[in-house]
């Protein structure tokens, strides 16, 4: 018996390709209308062409479909990254992100059942199509409104300070965001009271309050220290480190590049199986992100390959969102927190990457959750002031000399201070060191242990021994 015709609407395809501005090529209508098969698909395309309801421009690889001339849509297509939906709006159907035709093409195909979706392997060419500061996955209009949306007050303040500054707050935002994007069911609330108070969320099993802890751990590895913020191999397997901690099925597999084959479940794309071959493509992936000059085109690359090329058995998701954060922190830049990203979206998004090689849905993705990031740090932007440029020449030691007196349990006294001021601060400048120490020992509570490197039961313990708590 002969297979039945596909449905095929002439009026869909016709409607799809008028949202395109360019226009649309063969591969991305498959895409979109992946029941029907591509021959029978070129000749129904063959057929609008001659009925003068579409029109083929180009040739070979390089032909798309588009209107005719005199319904064209003339207004190009232009990414609004802060045009996005607030927080407990009511959605038309799904919650998701605006969805440029490209995207909406690979979520058409992602969305099809796996039988249907053509298993593929780990494509090296897909990698090595890519040089650096000649290919773009942003267009160049694009970055330039991610550059003007990500400003924040500490742009000519040494590498880091923004991310410093918001740190509290960063760590509850992207520990909660980047936990649920991996179906954690800690609330934002709950993940503020594990974070600042150590307190686990009531019918919470241990893998999600593990989860949260370790994004804590980590954000602050990259934050404390700027130095360890840079796009090497042993920063991103120490993020793997922190981030798998407790939760991989072989503890030798935490932070250690993976030596057996993975599959990913849900998708037909099967990454490389070599350990030497991940190993070796590892190392080429961060080359070639540390030679990127834009940190948004730096940050996008590492979203798209790190889990392209799954070089650990797991938590490999989870790592590129952190190592997407790097250009952000070293140019203090907005942070990516990807605070309200519905998870659909993201795993659609990863699945076009995964089994087409195609990074536009990605993009959409990325581009809203950029959006998102920096609305919810506008407030906290407003706020910052200029930067207090001695405390910013004595951060490093200020944070020792507090924690060191914390945990020798001493009072905030001067006689006290003097005692520890380091030989690195200046002669003249130690009077306003030992009261900038007194003054953060004075403002000192457990919210603020993570700056200093302590731990809440330390600062607990300091602070019962010499202030009254009902005076606190």
């Amino acid at each position: 018996m002969n297979a039945p015709t596909p449905i095929f609407a002439a009026a869909d395809v016709v409607r799809l390709v008028t949202q395109s501005a360019t226009g649309l090529g063969m591969d991305a209508l498959c895409a979109a209308f992946p029941s029907v098969p591509r021959r029978t698909l070129q000749r129904h395309m063959a057929a609008l062409v001659r009925e003068q309801k579409l029109v083929l421009s180009g040739k070979g690889r390089g032909a798309r479909y588009v209107v005719p001339t005199e319904k064209a849509v003339t207004t190009p297509h232009v990414y609004v990254p802060f045009s996005v939906q607030e927080p407990g709006a009511d959605y038309p159907t799904e919650a998701y992100v605006p969805t440029s035709p490209e995207g909406e093409a690979i979520k058409a195909y992602v969305r099809q059942p796996r039988h249907l979706r053509k298993p593929v392997g780990y494509q090296q060419a897909f990698l090595e199509a890519y040089v650096p500061n000649v290919t773009a996955y942003l267009p160049p209009e694009l970055r330039a409104q991610l550059h003007a949306l990500g400003q924040s007050p500490a742009a000519h303040t040494p590498a880091g300070t923004f991310a410093r500054d918001i740190l509290n707050r960063l760590l509850i935002d992207l520990s909660w965001a980047s936990s649920r994007l991996e179906g954690n069911t800690y609330s934002r609330l709950d993940t503020e009271r594990l974070i600042a108070q150590g307190q686990v969320a009531e019918g919470k099993d241990a893998v999600e309050t593990q989860m949260i802890l370790n994004h804590k751990e980590a954000i602050e590895y990259l934050v404390h220290n700027p130095e360890r913020a840079r796009l090497t191999p042993d920063t991103v397997i120490a993020l793997h480190a922190f981030l798998s901690d407790g939760l991989m099925a072989d503890p030798m597999a935490e932070g250690r590049l993976r030596q057996r084959a993975v599959g990913i479940g849900g998708s037909v794309y099967l990454p490389l199986a070599s350990p030497q071959g991940v190993q070796d493509i590892f190392g080429f992936v961060l080359e070639m992100a540390t030679e990127i000059e834009d940190p948004f085109e730096q940050a996008f690359f590492l979203m798209v390959h790190l889990p392209y090329l799954q070089p650990f058995e797991d938590v490999n998701k989870r790592v590129s969102r952190l190592a997407a954060n790097i250009p952000f922190i070293r140019h203090n830049l907005c942070p990516l927190s990807f605070i309200d990203v519905p998870q659909q979206a993201y795993v659609d998004a990863m699945l076009g990457v995964y089994e087409l090689n195609q990074v536009e849905l990605l993009r959409d993705v990325f581009v809203w959750a950029y959006g998102r990031s920096c609305q919810q740090y506008v407030s906290v932007q407003q706020n910052i002031g200029q930067p207090d440029m001695f405390r910013l020449r004595y951060r490093r030691p200020l944070g020792e000399v507090v924690a060191q007196m914390v945990r020798a349990m001493e009072p905030a006294a001067e006689v006290f201070v003097q005692k520890r001021v380091p030989v690195e601060v200046a002669q003249a400048d130690r009077a306003g060191f030992i009261a900038l120490v007194l003054a953060e020992l004075k403002a000192l509570h457990a919210g603020k242990a993570v700056r200093f490197g302590l731990r809440l039961l330390e600062v607990e313990g300091w602070l019962t021994l010499h202030y009254d708590a009902s005076a606190r």
